[in-house]
């Protein structure tokens, strides 16, 4: 994968985030980004002189805002809380006071003064300063573990039409692994998202989604086209419960962020034009704003990419010897013992494995290494199709 001129410059900025994290090793880290080591030093040295002058546009060809550094300008304390508040109108006493001491600033006030100082100066209101009550939330032991999506709700445009925002967080370290401007939220969009990610970050173990129809889920179509290239790919599926967003909550909670921090009072012309906001946002996400739940650490400190990179061909299935395969038809459905069992018209044409189970007539049946279902022969059958014993399922008309 080249460095087009459309990302060329966000993508600069993500390889010397991830290098400098030292979570991952620069040969494969190239070699995810499509360049030569060589390159990849070159960008490093580049982004170091630059910002050793003060100048943060290395990356870009248009001018750039750059970051406030207080203790080298000597700023009064006040001064340097009001202008991060500025930049960052969402944020708390935390988050600025752990923003400051990262640009190097010293001896500061606890975050209950910078609050004070916010509240002093028009910037925070009563509800806002109360300190919200700390609770425990569980996280995966590593990144790559599971990745969360979903799409935020969209977001009209001035010239017509919607942005439906596709988001993906690492569960372990809340890095932000794609903001996407889509047009739509059909699975052939969000398919090409995803091989994006995919190239740069490589493949998680694991993937929770909603029950959306992009993605299925529940019902009769469980499974979509994108979610069996998923198990194609070696990716676990999740599912949450329906009517329970809080089971995707680190993903929930960041689409809460951006719509604060990134499209609150904001009106955008285009898909590109979202697009250049959403990037702007993640990286801030990613690199700047300190994240409570973890510490007040930034996620990109906790991220590393995966170790199973993208392949661009599929890897071919394999199942056990002793396994019975059947295809699935056009209408969905597997033929076996001379009777119809329904498994979705996504796994049309796909090889699927039965295997026996401990219980006579019963098998369970396998899409790559997924359980996707399972059949009791034992159970009455219908004219045409027989029911998944799973959820019970009607067969179509």
């Amino acid at each position: 994968m080249g460095w087009n001129e459309a990302t060329i410059m966000d993508q600069r900025q993500q390889f010397v985030m991830l290098a400098r994290s030292g979570n991952s090793a620069m040969t494969p880290l190239c070699r995810r980004f499509g360049i030569s080591r060589k390159t990849g030093y070159k960008w490093l040295s580049r982004a170091r002189e630059a910002e050793a002058r003060g100048n943060e546009r290395w990356a870009e060809d248009q001018s750039r805002r750059p970051h406030r550094s207080p203790s080298r300008t000597r700023e009064p304390v006040e001064q340097a809380v009001l202008e991060v508040r500025e930049d960052h109108p969402a944020w708390g006493g935390r988050k600025i006071r752990k923003r400051l001491q990262t640009q190097g600033m010293v001896d500061l006030p606890v975050p209950s003064t910078i609050t004070e100082i916010l509240r002093r100066h028009g910037k925070i209101s009563e509800r806002e300063s109360r300190a919200r009550q700390a609770f425990r939330r569980f996280e995966h032991p590593a990144p790559n573990d599971l990745w969360q999506m979903d799409f935020k709700g969209p977001v009209k445009m001035r010239g017509g039409g919607r942005c439906h925002p596709l988001t993906v967080i690492d569960d372990h370290s809340r890095y932000a692994l794609c903001t996407k401007a889509l047009g739509t939220e059909q699975g052939a969009e969000v398919k090409e998202a995803l091989i994006d990610t995919f190239r740069i970050h490589g493949l998680p173990l694991r993937m929770l989604m909603d029950n959306g129809s992009c993605w299925g889920g529940a019902g009769a179509a469980r499974h979509t086209r994108l979610t069996v290239w998923l198990l194609r790919l070696g990716v676990s599926l999740s599912h949450g419960r329906p009517y329970h967003p809080q089971t995707q909550g680190k993903d929930e909670r960041y689409n809460r962020t951006l719509q604060v921090e990134a499209l609150q009072g904001r009106q955008f012309a285009s898909l590109e034009d979202c697009q250049r906001a959403f990037d702007t946002f993640r990286r801030t996400y990613n690199e700047e704003r300190p994240h409570e739940a973890i510490g007040l650490e930034v996620p990109a400190s906790r991220y590393s990419i995966s170790p199973t990179p993208y392949p661009e061909t599929l890897p071919k299935i394999d199942y056990l010897d002793r396994d019975i395969i059947r295809v699935g038809t056009k209408g969905g459905a597997i033929s076996f013992k001379s009777r119809f069992f329904i498994v979705g018209r996504a796994f049309a044409g796909e090889p699927l494995a039965l295997r026996s189970t401990r219980h006579d007539g019963v098998y369970d049946v396998y899409y790559c290494a997924e359980r996707v279902t399972k059949i009791d022969l034992t159970q009455p059958a219908y004219t045409k199709y027989d029911r998944i014993t799973d959820r019970g399922e009607k067969p179509p008309r």
